[in-house]
Order: structure tokens, then sequence, then C-alpha cells
């Protein structure tokens, strides 16, 4: 079963070795990630290929909508993980435009526990009912609360206490937010980089 994946990995493998002997060597001895991406599951959002790291090169936590939730332990042992032991030194909250899960959240439709886990995008929506009602098109709405779901995201992640406790003993930590474009590849920063308390 599988057999292409597993084919397309021992191709994959051979190419690293070829290109770098000495890759598998280097990487099983640890990891020292600079950065942590926290993104969405989307199959479409690659995070080291979109910003072109190598594995051990980006601490990575995906789920659907790139939430960062402060009551999900899930998020918060990788958080902990990536700032306190591996001490990275940014963390890019990554949204993408045409995200399935931004759209689930408030088209109405009921799709069971995943409607839960949503939820903090409706009340994103609610927020910013006034912003949003004022875009013509259905799709520009949904892009913008793609991006206003960033923002919020960067705000957990910033206020969460252990970026808080990070900051209070000195660790250079920053908490950036961007939105990745499927059509054309490209990642655009939002502006809203929090670099301390």
């Amino acid at each position: 079963m599988l057999e292409h994946l597993k084919a397309n990995n021992r191709a994959w493998a051979a190419a690293k070795t070829s290109a770098d002997p000495g890759f598998f060597k280097r990487l099983a001895g640890q990891q020292s990630p600079e950065y942590l991406w926290i993104g969405c599951a989307d199959s479409r959002v690659p995070a080291n290929e979109i910003v072109g790291l190598d594995p051990g090169e980006l601490f990575v936590h995906r789920n659907v909508a790139n939430l960062a939730p402060p009551q999900d332990a899930n998020y918060l042992s990788v958080l902990q993980f990536a700032v306190d032991v591996l001490k990275v030194k940014h963390i890019l909250v990554v949204g993408h435009y045409g995200c399935g899960g931004i759209s689930a959240a408030v088209d109405g439709k009921r799709r069971g526990l995943v409607d839960h886990w949503l939820h903090p995008i409706r009340e994103v929506a609610r927020e910013h009912a006034h912003e949003l009602d004022a875009l013509a098109s259905a799709p520009d709405r949904l892009n913008r609360l793609c991006e206003l779901n960033v923002v919020r995201q960067v705000r957990n992640v910033a206020t969460d206490v252990f970026i808080q406790d990070a900051w209070a003993r000195g660790q250079e930590l920053l908490v950036h937010g961007w939105i990745y474009s499927i059509a054309d590849g490209l990642v655009k920063d939002l502006n809203v980089t929090v670099a301390g308390p």
C-alpha cells in the first residue's frame, strides 16, 4: 500500500544525500530552528517550501485555520517547547487567502466538532462586521477575514504567558503575522509584528 509515497521518499532522501552527503547526519544530531510556524493544515500550504527552508530549520504547528487558542493544549505544548526549549527567535503566524476553515466558520452550515474549533473566527467576524460588510464581494470579505484572523492569532500568541515570561527574562523573540496567497505563492507581511510586552 502507498508504494508510490515510499518510492517518493526514497528518491527524496537520495536527492538530499546526493546534494549534501552530511545532511541527514547533521539533521539527526539536533534541531535548532530559529522559527516557529503556526499555520493552516491546508495541504496547499507547505510551510518549509514556502519560505525555502530545509527540515530542521522550521518548527511547525498546523491546524484548521491557523488558530492559536489559549485553551488548546496541543498548540500550547508546541509554543512552550519552541520558546523554552528550542529558543526560537521568530514566531510566524501564517494564514492564507481562500482558507476553507475561515469560510466554514461563517457560511452558516453545521459540520460538527469543527464548528466549536472555528468559533473564535466567528467572534472576529462579529467584531469586524462593519468593516467586512463594507467590502463589495464575498471573496474580498473572506480574504479580509483571513487577514483579521491572523491579526487576532498574533495577539493570542503575544499575550500568552509563555511569551510574556520569555520577554520578561530578556529572551529575543518576535511574533509576526503573515498571509499567504495560494494563487501566486507569495507571503505578505501584515505589519503586526510584536517584539515585546
